[in-house]
C-alpha cells in the first residue's frame, strides 16, 4: 500500500474521502428512493384506472364519490411519479458531484422531511451530509 501525504494531495485527507463516500451513498439512496416512489406511483395509477373502469362499467352511474376517488388516485400517482423522477434526476449528478446537484438535493431532502418515516430519514441524512463543510468543498471544484 502506498503512503499518502495529506498536505500534498487533498484527496488523501480522510475527511474528504469519508465525505466523498457519504455523498456517493446519498446519491444511491436518492436513486433507490426515486425508483420506489415511481413504483408506488405506478401502483396508485393502476388503482385510479381501475376506479375509472368501474365507473364506466356501471354506465357512468358511479356518482361523485367514485369519480372523486379515481381522480384523486390519478393525481397522487402522477405526483409520486414526478417526485421519484426528480430524485433519480438528482441522484446521478450528485454521485458525480455536479455543482447544481447539491442545491437540488438539499431542496428535495428538505421536502422529504415531511414524508414519514422513510422520507424523513432520507431528508435528515441528506441535510447532514450536504451541509457539512467538507461536503461543500467537494462541490466547489
Amino acid at each position: 500500500m502506498r503512503s499518502c501525504d495529506p498536505a500534498a494531495l487533498p484527496s488523501c485527507d480522510p475527511r474528504v474521502t469519508l465525505s466523498h463516500s457519504r455523498v456517493s451513498l446519498l446519491g444511491v439512496l436518492f436513486i433507490v428512493w426515486g425508483v420506489l416512489t415511481i413504483l408506488v406511483g405506478a401502483s396508485t395509477l393502476a388503482l385510479g384506472v381501475a376506479a375509472a373502469a368501474l365507473i364506466n362499467s356501471a354506465g357512468g352511474r358511479g356518482g361523485f364519490a367514485a369519480g372523486f376517488t379515481a381522480a384523486t388516485f390519478t393525481i397522487l400517482a402522477l405526483i409520486a411519479i414526478l417526485w421519484g423522477t426528480a430524485h433519480i434526476a438528482v441522484g446521478n449528478p450528485l454521485r458525480r458531484r455536479r455543482r447544481w446537484s447539491r442545491q437540488a438535493a438539499l431542496m428535495l431532502g428538505g421536502i422529504d422531511l415531511l414524508l414519514l418515516p422513510y422520507g424523513t430519514a432520507l431528508g435528515v441524512y441528506a441535510l447532514w451530509v450536504l451541509l457539512r463543510d467538507d461536503a461543500k468543498r467537494l462541490f466547489e471544484s
